[in-house]
C-alpha cells in the first residue's frame, strides 16, 4: 500500500531515510512528508519507532471533491461500519487547499456528517465526537479537486512520546530535537563512548530525546503503553502486539547498557526543576546530569569526544539575542573546541553571531518559525600553521591579482566619492579567465567582505579540465586579493550538461547579509539563488528615482526584492507601491522595508501580476519604475515576453503617470528592440542608458538599456 508519513517542514529527507532503514519498500520526500509504500505491519512499526514522523495516514478512499456536496456525497458513500463501531469515539482533522474548500473546520465538520449519516442509515447508532482522545482519528486531505480519506494510525500527534509533565517556555519539539540530535551523529558517538552536551537545556528536551534514543527505546512505546494508538476496525493488533512486546525487550537491554554521559545546564533553576521532573518520568533521570549554569561557566565533561546539542531561544515569547548567541559560541570553543555541534538556532543571522563555522546548514521549521540548523565538525577550527602568509598563486592566478589590484586602485576615488560599497570588481576582463566578481560589504556585524563570482559558460571547444583549473587559479586569486576565507565566496558555477551549459546545484544556507546602498539597509543572500536580491547594475538608477521620488508616489513593477521601492522611501517618498507576481520576493521586500523602520499603509505590497494587475488599476503615480524579465511563464499568470509585450506593457504604465509623472523602463534582454513608432503614439520617450551605467559597469555597458518616458503635454 502506498500510506503518507508527515512531519515538520525540513525534515523530509531525514524521514525519508529514517523510513527506508525501518524497512520499508519505498520513502520518497515531498513537502512536510514522505510519500512511503509497505504493508500495514510495518506502517505501525512507523508509528512505534519513528522519531521524527508527526503522524502516519493510512488511506481508506480517494475522490474528486470539486465541492462540498461531493465532499460528503464522497464520504458518506465509503462503507464507515468495516473502519468504526458505534460505540466508539471519533474526531476528524482536515487539511485543504485550493479554492473548493477553504475553511477546515468547515470541512472537518462535512466529514463527520458523512460518517455518521452513513452509519445511521445502516441502522447504527452515531458515533460520539471525541477531539482530544477519540478511539478513531479520521484525516482529510482536500488538494487540487482531490479528496484523500485516511485513518491516523498513530492516534494524534507523534512528537508527544509521554514524559513531559513540566516544561518551560516555547519548549521544542521532541520530532525535531530527534532530528537535532540526527544531525549530530549523536547515536553512533554514544556507542563510541562520547558525550552529550546542552549547556542551555531548558526543560531537557533535547537531553531526554538522546537518552532514550541512546538506550533504544522506541519512541511510541511510552506513548501508548497497554493502549493501542486507534481503535479503527482495520487496525492489525497482533501485529501491533508483537512490535510492542520486542520494542519492551529491546527497552530493557538498551536502558541497562545507557552510559552516563549526557550533561544538561541552564541559568533558569525553574527549567531545571522542570527537566529533572520530566527525566525522571522518561526513567532516564539516572542518565542526565543537570545543573544551574550560565552559558559562560558551561562544565568541561570528562569524555574527550562527543557533541553539543542546543536549541537557543528565539521568537516573539523568547526574545533572540545575538550577543547571547556570540557568548554560546565562544563558551562551547572555550570548552569543547574538538566536539562537534548541532545548533537550532533562529534565523541565519543568528546563526552567524554564533561565531562558529558551520561545516553544514539546514532550513527547518518549529511550527511556524523558519529556523537555521548548523552543524560544526569541530566546534573550533584549527588554524592554518601558514595563516597570514601569502598563497602562492600559479602564474594564471597571479595575472588574475594583479588584474584585481588594478581595478580596485582605479575604483578607490569613486567609491569613497559614491560611498560605494557593494560592486562589480572584475568581468572577464581575461578573456580566458570568464567570470564576474561582485564585491559585497557587510554593514555593521564583522563588517565581512563577501565575493559573488557568476562563471560565464566556456566554448564547447575548452576541455573540461582547462575549465575548472581556470575556475580554481581565478578564485584563488580573489580570495588571496581580499583576503577572504572559502565560506566568504559564493559560486554561481555553470556545469556542461545535457542541454547544454547550465548552473550547477547552489548552497541552501539561508544565510542573509546586511549591506548598504546609499542611506538604505539591505538583505541580499549570496548563496541560495541565481540572483542576491541586488542588482548591482541599477544602483545609479536607482539614486536618481530615489532623489526624484521625494514627497511624491512610487510605483515599482516587478519589484524583486523592493531595493529601489526602500531607496525611494528612505529618500522621503510619500508612498511606495511594490508588485510582483512572487509572495518570496515580496516577503524580502517587506523585510528590506522593516530593516530601515518604512511600514505601515503608504507603503503597499501587492502580489499580482504586474501588467494586469496596470491594466485594472486606476490610481496615479509621479515616478514608476518599470524593470521585467525577459521572459517569464508562471503557472499564476499569462506567459510574459518583453520583446512581444512591451508596448502594451509601457501603454498601461504611462496611463497611470501623474501630468507631471515620469516612467523609468530597463531591461537586460540583449537583442531587444523598442518599438519607437508604436510609442509615439501615447509617450515621449528618450534612452538614457548611457547616464545609468555606473563606472563599475563600464567594460559591459549593454548590462541593462533604460528609457525615459513622460505622457504629452506634461
Amino acid at each position: 500500500m502506498k500510506f503518507f508519513v508527515s512531519c515538520a517542514k525540513g525534515l523530509e529527507y531525514l524521514l525519508a531515510d529514517e523510513l527506508l532503514a525501518l524497512g520499508l519498500l519505498r520513502a520518497t520526500a515531498t513537502i512536510s512528508g514522505v510519500n512511503a509504500e509497505g504493508d500495514l505491519p510495518q506502517a505501525l512499526k512507523v508509528v512505534l519507532w519513528s522519531r521524527l514522523a508527526s503522524r502516519v495516514l493510512w488511506p481508506l478512499a480517494e475522490f474528486d471533491c470539486p465541492d462540498e456536496g461531493s465532499l460528503y456525497q464522497g464520504v458518506s458513500s465509503m462503507p464507515w461500519a468495516d473502519h468504526i463501531s458505534p460505540e466508539l469515539t471519533l474526531s476528524v482533522d482536515a487539511h485543504v487547499s485550493g479554492t473548493e474548500i477553504t475553511h477546515a473546520r468547515f470541512a472537518a465538520q462535512r466529514v463527520k456528517d458523512g460518517v455518521v449519516d452513513s452509519l445511521r442509515a445502516q441502522g447504527l447508532e452515531r458515533p460520539s465526537v471525541n477531539t482530544e482522545f477519540p478511539d478513531v482519528r479520521i484525516n482529510l486531505s482536500l488538494r487540487k479537486g482531490r479528496a484523500s480519506i485516511s485513518i491516523d494510525l498513530g492516534g494524534g500527534p507523534m512528537h508527544r512520546r509521554g514524559w513531559r509533565m513540566a516544561q518551560n517556555e516555547a519548549p521544542l519539539k521532541e520530532n525535531l530535537a530527534a532530528a537535532v540530535l540526527m544531525r549530530a551523529n549523536w547515536p553512533k558517538i554514544h556507542a563510541e563512548g562520547g558525550g552529550l552536551l546542552d549547556p542551555m537545556c531548558g526543560s531537557g528536551t533535547l537531553l531526554i530525546e538522546g537518552a532514550l534514543m541512546a538506550a533504544d527505546v522506541a519512541p511510541g512505546l511510552q506513548r501508548h503503553g497497554s493502549i493501542p494508538p486507534s481503535r479503527w476496525l482495520g487496525f492489525d493488533r497482533d501485529a501491533w502486539n508483537s512490535l510492542m512486546a520486542d520494542a519492551r525487550s529491546r527497552e530493557t537491554a538498551g536502558r541497562a547498557a545507557l552510559k552516563q554521559v549526557i550533561h544538561g545546564s541552564d541559568i533558569d533553576p525553574h527549567a531545571i526543576r522542570a527537566a529533572k521532573e520530566n527525566a525522571e518520568t522518561a526513567g532516564v533521570a539516572e542518565a542526565i546530569w543537570f545543573g544551574v549554569r550560565d552559558v559562560a561557566d558551561v562544565q568541561v565533561p570528562p569524555q574527550e569526544t562527543g557533541c553539543v546539542v542546543c536549541n537557543p531561544p528565539y521568537d516573539e515569547r523568547l526574545a533572540a539575542d545575538a550577543v547571547l548567541y556570540r557568548r554560546l559560541g565562544d563558551a562551547l570553543k572555550r570548552a569543547v573546541p574538538q566536539w562537534r555541534a548541532s545548533l537550532l538556532c533562529g534565523s541565519a543571522e543568528l546563526a552567524f553571531a554564533t561565531g562558529l563555522r558551520a561545516n553544514k546548514k539546514y532550513q527547518l521549521f518549529n511550527g511556524a518559525i523558519e529556523c537555521a540548523l548548523i552543524v560544526c565538525d569541530p566546534i573550533a577550527v584549527p588554524q592554518r600553521e601558514n595563516a597570514g602568509q601569502p598563497r602562492e598563486l600559479s602564474e594564471g592566478a597571479q595575472m588574475v591579482a594583479n588584474r584585481l589590484r588594478k581595478n580596485i586602485r582605479k575604483f578607490k576615488t569613486w567609491k569613497a566619492r559614491e560611498q560605494v560599497t557593494c560592486y562589480r570588481v572584475y568581468d572577464a576582463d581575461l578573456p580566458e579567465y570568464a567570470a564576474a566578481i561582485d564585491v559585497y560589504q557587510e554593514d555593521g556585524g564583522a563588517g565581512r567582505t563577501f565575493l559573488h563570482v557568476q562563471e560565464y559558460a566556456a566554448p564547447a571547444t575548452i576541455p573540461d579540465v582547462d575549465v575548472r583549473r581556470r575556475r580554481n587559479e581565478l578564485l584563488s586569486a580573489a580570495r588571496e586579493v581580499f583576503q577572504v576565507p572559502a565560506e566568504q565566496v559564493a559560486l554561481k558555477s555553470r556545469e556542461r550538461g545535457k542541454g547544454g551549459s547550465k548552473y550547477g546545484r547552489f548552497e541552501q544556507r539561508g544565510e542573509f547579509v546586511l549591506v548598504r546602498e546609499n542611506d538604505a539597509l539591505l538583505r541580499v543572500n549570496l548563496f541560495d539563488y541565481l540572483d542576491t536580491g541586488l542588482f548591482l547594475d541599477h544602483r545609479p538608477l536607482r539614486w536618481h528615482m530615489a532623489q526624484e521620488a521625494q514627497g511624491k508616489r512610487f510605483l515599482n513593477l516587478f519589484c524583486y526584492t523592493g531595493v529601489a521601492s526602500v531607496q525611494a522611501a528612505v529618500a522621503g517618498a510619500a508612498s511606495t507601491t511594490s508588485v510582483d507576481l512572487s509572495g518570496t520576493y515580496l516577503q524580502w521586500c517587506a523585510d528590506n522595508l522593516a530593516l530601515n523602520g518604512k511600514g505601515g499603509s503608504q507603503h503597499q505590497l501587492i502580489q499580482a501580476d504586474a501588467l494586469a494587475w496596470l491594466e485594472a488599476e486606476r490610481h496615479r503615480f509621479d515616478v514608476i519604475f518599470c524593470d521585467p524579465p525577459t521572459f517569464s511563464n508562471s503557472a499564476r499568470a499569462e506567459d510574459f515576453d518583453v520583446q512581444r509585450e512591451h508596448v502594451r506593457l509601457l501603454r498601461a504604465a504611462v496611463a497611470r503617470l501623474s501630468p507631471e509623472g515620469v516612467l523609468y523602463f530597463s531591461n537586460n534582454f540583449r537583442r531587444f528592440k523598442l518599438d519607437e513608432e508604436a510609442i509615439k503614439e501615447f509617450a515621449e520617450c528618450r534612452e538614457i542608458s548611457a547616464d545609468t551605467i555606473g563606472e563599475d559597469f563600464e567594460r559591459n555597458p549593454r548590462i541593462h538599456r533604460a528609457w525615459e518616458l513622460r505622457r504629452y503635454g506634461a
